[in-house]
């Protein structure tokens, strides 16, 4: 066995069935050896997608995500995803090429130090020198990528050692001394967890993607219905609660729900589950609030306390902590403060509704958002891009199952959301997955609807066209006196056209109820389709202003009770 068919061989011992990738001069010998094999590989136009793919196959499955890019640019290429995916806890393997080792250090022709570029956003890398190392270092990304916090690990791959012959096949995991994350969580800090959640009176519970990542959110409801606390989410989330039911608040943060950022500061206990606190979660530090005891429950020790200070930090798995929690306060009595707390959120939580119109033209994309909603089941798969068309959709679509929403967090990457809705259709081809962009994000990577076409993946690319960098035009009318720097558009390309010459249906929407319409339709016939939706380039949300306070939005944030 050679070192590029033990390569392809272990991730069929991990259960890969699909990777995703391009091929270039230092990975020759992989590919070639990869011809001969059952191992399906989904080739993309451009290396950064295969990491998106990638990262919309783990997001979407739970399982870890595989993408190859050869040495040098290729390699390079592959750092904005593996960003992506180490900001998001997702876990990726990126299996690069690597100039031949006698020339490493040399400048070689296509040679760069992908192990060096991306070590602030790894969580480990394996650079084999010997063809007898790679079943070892294939099996240890694995458990590494998937366990604890789960995030990307880099193999760089010299090309000789593809070539390679190797004298054993031995997988057995390497030894990795200092890696030993906590899953259980303290069980006196759980009982003190159980006394605080029994002496408060207005508790709320923020769940994160770390909910969702540790398979928690049954764990998660059961609480909240235990202790009747309402439920907001961080944008990653989204899922970890069914959205439509009465406890469930939505969004906290810079574009959050009015009525999550209004009351939270009113909390007396804030129980965190698995989240970060970050800025655009938090808004200003000093006036998060400043008056409520926080519990935070996270598996990565060094996320609790590093930007909100804590009163009783959990380190563990969310779904080990919760059972243990739950377990604690069986039979506990929910007390009348609490109710009548719980009740009253309920009722900010109708009265608060966001404005949706139905009949105005321009469309407003909350109109779109939502009928976008009523074709979708709970199964289906929304993907999103970055900026307006990300907080539209998850301000506006209510996400009722854990892995159903995907979409950039912390780094905020635009053309993340097609190309993972690629990868998202491979991991669940019978979950129909519609991938919602701006116009300027989804020109980045819109050479995908080739890799659509070819692999023949019915994944529905709704593209917001409103010839605006919508979210820094969004910035700059409300915070820089509409001085529109940069930020607009002329009228190419055709979106539709462009479709069409990728040989990819195409329809272009101005009306109320065509988005519906087209979408059934797509969903019935199971093909691949771009819907070129004409929106309001002045609409936008209300947010919270940087350096603002949680309950300081700015932006129209109008009760039309007629149209909601």
């Amino acid at each position: 066995m050679r070192g590029g068919e033990a390569i392809i061989e272990s991730l069929k011992n991990m259960g890969v069935k699909t990777i995703f990738g391009y091929p270039g001069g230092q990975t020759i010998p992989f590919y070639d050896m990869l011809y001969d094999s059952d191992m399906e590989h989904i080739l993309v136009r451009h290396e950064q997608c295969a990491a998106h793919a990638a990262d919309g196959y783990a997001r979407a499955s739970g399982k870890v995500g595989v993408c190859l890019a050869t040495s040098g640019p290729g390699a390079t290429n592959l750092v904005t995803g593996i960003a992506t995916a180490y900001m998001d806890s997702s876990p990726i393997i990126a299996i690069t090429g690597q100039v031949p080792t006698h020339l490493i250090g040399n400048d070689a022709f296509q040679e760069a130090d992908i192990i060096g570029i991306t070590m602030p956003i790894t969580k480990h890398s394996f650079q084999p020198k010997d063809p007898d190392l790679i079943p070892s270092m294939i099996k240890s990304s694995f458990e590494i990528a998937a366990s604890g916090r789960p995030g990307p690990i880099v193999i760089d791959v010299p090309k000789e050692v593809q070539e390679g012959e190797l004298t054993k096949f031995d997988d057995s995991l390497i030894s990795t001394p200092g890696y030993n994350p906590n899953t259980k969580g303290n069980i006196r800090q759980i009982k003190k967890a159980c006394d605080l959640i029994k002496q408060a009176k207005k508790p709320m519970i923020l769940a994160g993607a770390g909910v969702i990542i540790s398979n928690a959110c049954c764990e998660l409801k059961e609480l909240s219905d235990t202790i009747n606390a309402p439920v907001m989410t961080s944008l990653l989330g989204k899922g970890a609660i069914d959205e439509t039911s009465d406890l469930a608040l939505g969004m906290l943060g810079m574009h959050g729900r009015k009525v999550s950022n209004d009351y939270i500061n009113e909390s007396d206990l804030l129980i965190a589950i698995g989240i970060r606190f970050s800025d655009r979660t938090t808004g200003r530090l000093d006036s998060f609030v400043p008056d409520t005891k926080v519990i935070h429950i996270d598996i990565d020790p060094a996320e609790i306390g590093k930007n909100v200070d804590v009163d009783l930090p959990i380190a563990g798995d969310a779904k080990n902590v919760l059972s243990s929690l739950n377990k604690s306060l069986k039979g506990h009595e929910v007390s009348g403060d609490v109710k009548s707390w719980a009740n009253m959120i309920k009722e900010k939580k109708q009265e608060l509704l966001p404005r949706v119109t139905y009949s105005d033209v321009p469309l407003k994309p909350q109109t779109v958002i939502k009928e976008i909603a009523e074709v979708l089941t709970p199964e289906s798969i929304l993907t999103t891009d970055v900026g307006q068309n990300q907080m539209w959709a998850a301000h506006f679509y209510d996400t009722q199952k854990p892995r159903k929403f995907i979409s950039s967090g912390g780094l905020g990457t635009m053309g993340f959301g097609f190309p993972s809705a690629i990868g998202a259709k491979v991991a669940c081809p019978d979950d129909p997955v519609v991938s919602i962009n701006g116009d300027g994000g989804f020109l980045m990577v819109c050479q995908e609807l080739a890799t659509v076409h070819d692999y023949d993946l019915p994944v529905i690319a709704v593209v917001l066209e409103n010839r605006t960098l919508g979210m820094v035009y969004q910035w700059q009318t409300l915070l820089y006196n509409s001085r529109h720097s940069q930020t607009e558009f002329k009228d190419s390309p055709d979106f539709v056209k462009l479709a069409e010459s990728f040989k990819i249906n195409a329809e272009r929407i101005t009306k109320p109820g065509e988005t519906k319409e087209v979408l059934t339709s797509a969903i019935k016939d199971n093909e691949s389709i771009l819907l070129d939706i004409v929106i309001d380039s002045e609409e936008a949300l209300p947010m919270l202003p940087p350096g603002a306070g949680i309950n300081e939005m700015i932006g129209e944030y109008k009760l039309e009770k007629d149209v909601i």
